[in-house]
């Protein structure tokens, strides 16, 4: 472990170019729990109340399981972590050209970073069905059974990607470029199992660049194209990544 995060800290404290690439394994230590795996939310509700086209014939349905997974638990107590806060600083340091997420939960903005890539949208907007108007789901009326669009009367949904949609243009594109142009790339906290987000490592990988790896337990990456594999939790092993250009206690 120690080699490791050795390792690990002198690659990314050289490199030029360096994005990370973040799944729910980043925000567990946040209290978030996974998506997949044993204690899961999918061990505990039906995922078809995110299949696009459930929701779009049973919103009434749909909308209290949403409402009770993202936004009365995620939205009121979860907190960025250790993981978070060090790939703000490493942003906000001139050392982090972005990070490419595949989580909804917003943390790596509470957390401070600027510039991120929400590959499955974000669980802080609504997006009418209707007009497609667009709002924060902190300034929209939730409390119905079906929440409203305030303009057309249309359903309300969280504008992020549900099973049946595609992938959001204005965030492929950029994470594609970041892939692309990076000499480091940090994979945090995830599977590597769902697609095609987990083509973005495999870009960067493919256009020259070094893969650190952070997870508690071997990815589809691991043995593919990750270079150094640490393992461990997220803010665990960011905690003992120390990079000169950090100022932590």
């Amino acid at each position: 472990m120690d080699n490791a995060i050795a390792k690990a800290t002198r690659i990314i404290s050289e490199g030029r170019r360096i994005f990370a690439f973040t799944g729910a394994g980043i925000s567990v230590e946040s209290g978030i729990p996974a998506f997949r795996g044993p204690g899961s939310v999918w061990e505990r509700y039906d995922p078809r109340n995110l299949d696009i086209d459930y929701f779009v014939q049973h919103p009434e349905k749909a909308w209290p399981v949403i409402k009770q997974i993202f936004y009365n638990f995620m939205g009121s107590h979860a907190q960025p972590n250790a993981a978070h806060r060090t790939l703000a600083l490493m942003e906000a340091a001139g050392h982090l050209d972005c990070v490419v997420t595949q989580n909804i939960d917003g943390l790596h903005q509470s957390a401070g970073s600027k510039r991120v890539h929400e590959f499955h949208g974000t669980a802080s907007r609504v997006v009418c069905l209707g007009c497609r108007h667009t709002m924060p789901a902190a300034e929209a009326d939730l409390s119905p059974d079906v929440p409203r669009c305030p303009l057309c009367g249309a359903v309300l949904k969280p504008d992020f990607v549900f099973f049946g949609e595609g992938i959001p243009a204005d965030a492929y594109e950029p994470s594609s470029q970041a892939a692309r142009h990076a000499d480091v790339c940090i994979v945090v906290g995830t599977s590597g199992e769902v697609m095609p987000a987990g083509m973005i490592p495999i870009e960067a990988k493919r256009c020259g660049a070094t893969v650190v790896e952070i997870n508690t337990t071997p990815s589809t990456f691991t043995r593919s194209i990750t270079d150094i594999f640490v393992q461990g939790k997220a803010a665990e092993v960011f905690a003992q990544i120390r990079l000169p250009y950090i100022d932590r206690p």
